[in-house]
Order: C-alpha cells, then structure tokens, then sequence
C-alpha cells in the first residue's frame, strides 16, 4: 500500500523494519523533523522487539524463558507496545496473539525476509509450536513487569509496525505544523489536517499495481498479505502469518486484506484476523463493522459495508 499525492506536499521516504516508510505533511517545512522523530522512535522499537537482533528485550526475555518461565521489567516503548498487542488479541478474540513467535520461526521465518527467500533451503518445521495464548501473559502495565510461560517467544509483528504509525502520526501533529500520513510498510495513520480532498491512498497489490485509490481525512487504513511477506519451503509456500489455534502457516484463501479503522493498529488486527480466518471473514468483518475490501488469490474481490465502490478499476502505478 502507499500514499497517492493528489498535490505537492513535504515528503520523506526511508527504510526501516525491513521494510519502505513514508511520512507526508501539509506543510513541507516539517519534512526534515518529522524524518527525524520517526527514526528515532523506530530505532527504540527495534531495540524493543525486534526478533532478529539478539540483544533486543524480546530476544533477550526470549532467552530466558527457554529453561523456564521468565520475568522481567521493560522499557516504556516495549510496554506501550505489548499493552497494544494485547488489545488487538482480546478485541480479536486471540485470531491475532503475540505469542505465536515459536510457530514463525518453525514456519521458517526466522530472519529478514531476504534472508529467508534466498536460503537454497529454507527452514521449516513439521512440528506444531506451541502457542501459549495471550492469557498466559501477566503484564502489570503500571510496574511495566512482564512475565511469560516456558518457552516463549513474543512477536509484535501483526502490531507494531501499525501502533507505531499511530504514535508517530500523533505525535508528529502535536510537535511539529501540519496535517500529517505516517506510512510504515502498508500501515496508515493519519493525524491533523488533511489536504483538500482527504489524503489519497493507493491499494497496492504485491506488484506494486494500484488497484484502487481512496481517501481518508482521519480514517486509518492498513493491508495483510499472503504475498509480500512469503517464501517457498519444501512443505509448500508459506508466509509471515500464523493462526495462533493450530500454530500452523494461515489459509491462503486472501492475497490481501486492507481494513480501515479509528486507529492503524486496529485496522491491521482486523485484516490479520481476516487472513487467519480465511473462508468467512468477510461475514466476521461485516459483524464487527470494519469497512474492508478483501482480494482472494483467484482475482476475486469481495467488500464489505463501508468500502468505497468506487475506482475499482485496476491501474498501473
């Protein structure tokens, strides 16, 4: 996914998580700080939650809890972000938890993305991981104390690049002039004034194809893929998400799910869930009032109250 100019705003673009951030503002004078705060904060969070750096508190509590149950203090960044992820699985009803981390990595997904696509032959467990379930962790978010069963691994990826987004948009608005689109890799938030017209975004596909164009003047938006996140294993193809009641690769059925919400985290556990639940989730996404347009791998499109029907016309960006 990513933002449509439909005039000349500042914008900034920089790599980060693995992936192609943008922030657009109303007022091009906040480019330059604004690239500055969003890095900053991205740089915290890595240190937080990251999988792939050892020295991050995930990895490290990770390690800990490998012979044993595991406790530990953690930072104001990790805490806000764990404090979301719980949230998301409790709204969710545990379609997406942030225990799944075993079962990603037993998926093979242990690595950048790259990393993983280019190993002749990718690691890839037939086991079933335990999940332990996001009731099994005990957070007291006023001591910021976390601790976790045996075993655990946490992953934050189905909600902290989205929560992030959030807290930039925010914060960018409350510091700096403008109206301003925080895009982390698909996952929109939007704060302050929004151009005339609202902030045009593109729906992309894997391709980088356009495949419809909508506007937001508050609304948050954020995509789920099978694709983009994906790789070849010798069990099949796989990709990045996982349904926490098998611990299993999720169903294939959606390419992509793009969900627009009150927050970009929110948007994005819905759209998770919709991939995790496969066959149906238009019918659970219509019952929670998500406006949602779902693009299944045989080229179909479905719609859900709320999307806009209009521009459905597929475009080359």
């Amino acid at each position: 996914m990513t933002a449509v100019l439909a005039e000349p705003l500042g914008r900034v673009t920089f790599r980060a998580m693995s992936t192609v951030n943008t922030i657009l503002t109303t007022d091009p004078r906040s480019a330059g700080a604004a690239a500055e705060i969003a890095r900053d904060y991205i740089a915290q969070l890595d240190r937080a939650v990251s999988r792939f750096r050892p020295d991050s508190e995930v990895s490290r509590l990770a390690a800990r809890a490998r012979s044993d149950a595991a406790s530990t203090f953690v930072s104001p960044v990790f805490a806000d972000h764990l404090q979301t992820a719980i949230e998301m699985a409790r709204i969710t009803g545990g379609l997406v938890d942030p225990t799944v981390g075993s079962a990603v990595v037993a998926s093979g997904y242990d690595d950048d993305i790259e990393v993983v696509r280019a190993r002749r032959f990718p690691n890839a467990d037939t086991r079933r991981p335990a999940v332990p379930g996001w009731r099994a962790i005990r957070f007291f978010s006023t001591r910021r104390w976390l601790s976790v069963p045996h075993g655990t691994l946490l992953d934050l990826g189905a909600t902290a690049k989205a929560h992030a987004a959030d807290v930039l948009a925010a914060r960018l608005r409350d510091e700096l002039t403008g109206g301003f689109l925080v895009d982390l890799g698909g996952d929109i938030a939007v704060a302050g004034e929004a151009p005339a017209g609202g902030w045009q975004i593109g729906i992309e596909d894997e391709a980088g194809r356009v495949l419809q164009v909508v506007a937001s003047t508050g609304q948050a938006v954020a995509t789920s893929s099978t694709r983009r996140r994906s790789w070849s294993s010798a069990s099949g193809e796989r990709h990045h998400i996982i349904d926490p009641r098998t611990g299993l690769t999720a169903s294939l059925t959606w390419a992509q799910v793009t969900c627009a919400g009150v927050s970009a985290a929110e948007a994005n556990a819905a759209a998770t869930a919709a991939i995790v639940l496969g066959p149906g989730a238009d019918s659970w996404l219509e019952e929670q009032g998500v406006p949602a347009r779902l693009d299944a791998r045989d080229g179909s499109i479905v719609m859900t109250r709320g999307w806009p029907r209009q521009d459905l016309q597929q475009r080359h960006a």
